[in-house]
């Protein structure tokens, strides 16, 4: 159990494609058990609502956690109202939004991605929509609407609709595979686009992969034995009652200078803020 936590750990700290995979995993794993367990479709008029939501807002939900789970997020929005607007332009706003958008996305749309292959959600939703209707019930609207209804439940309507179930389940899954060509797609475009516009060579971009990964851990662990100490020494304090010895800790600029999130000048090689304050 530890090791599978530090796994989670690992994939989640590093951002890597590791990470983004098992994320994907985990959310795929979901979807199936909750389409297997939770799902069931009305089949009356209420198909489409009820399909849209289990499609839609599960999707939703995780695209907000996406946020919630994200450090860069918190590590730009806390003391953002407080603070001199130092770095508070669109091009800083938009270089902050996106990687955290694109890094918040990945469990989203990996669950409407799953969902429209195993079709449930979407034949749900589309057997009571009226473009359907129009499409498949263009003699006796009355008697059709109420068997397109029923299309997710009754397994010998489905069998004697066999051609309006198969082409529901074609849409889904050709809307499935167009939406992961798509994601892929773009990935990669941005991707290639983004290493071209880097002012660091493949290796130095390499080295600073690592170096942000050394420093995050070096950090935390001075971190917390900073303040451990710093807890002891005031502990001793009020259970000896005597005065604090002096202490030194980092003041509230010296704190602000290694928060912010900007980007640098090229010709500054600075992998992060601490390295700039070190420097």
């Amino acid at each position: 159990m530890n090791r599978l936590h530090e796994a989670l750990n690992f994939c989640i700290r590093h951002q890597t494609i590791l990470g983004y995979s098992f994320v994907s995993l985990l959310t795929a794993a979901g979807q199936h058990i909750f389409s297997s367990v939770v799902f069931k479709c009305p089949c009356n008029s209420g198909n489409m609502v009820y399909g849209c939501s289990f499609l839609l807002v599960p999707a939703f939900i995780l695209l907000l956690f996406g946020y919630m789970v994200n450090t860069r997020m918190w590590h730009w929005l806390t003391g953002s109202c407080s603070r001199e607007k130092e770095c508070g332009t669109c091009v800083y706003f938009c270089q902050v939004l996106v990687p955290v958008t694109v890094r918040a996305s990945v469990a989203p749309l990996t669950w409407i991605a799953v969902a429209l292959l195993g079709d449930d959600f979407y034949e749900c939703a589309v057997s009571g929509s009226s473009l359907t209707k129009r499409l498949f019930c263009k003699d006796d609207e009355t008697d059709c609407q109420k068997k397109l209804f029923e299309i997710p439940c009754d397994k010998e309507l489905s069998a004697q609709l066999s051609k309006e179930r198969l082409s529901l389940q074609a849409q889904s899954q050709l809307i499935g595979w167009f939406l992961i060509a798509s994601i892929v797609t773009v990935a990669l475009i941005s991707k290639c686009v983004s290493r071209c516009c880097s002012s660091f060579g493949y290796l130095q971009h390499r080295f600073w992969k690592t170096y942000s990964e050394e420093e995050k851990e070096v950090f935390k662990t001075k971190a917390k034995e900073h303040a451990i100490k710093l807890a002891e020494r005031n502990t001793n304090c009020f259970f000896k009652a005597t005065d604090p010895a002096p202490f030194p800790t980092p003041s509230e600029e010296e704190w602000r200078k290694i928060s912010w999130l900007c980007t640098f000048d090229s010709q500054e090689v600075y992998y992060d803020m601490i390295h700039k304050y070190a420097s």
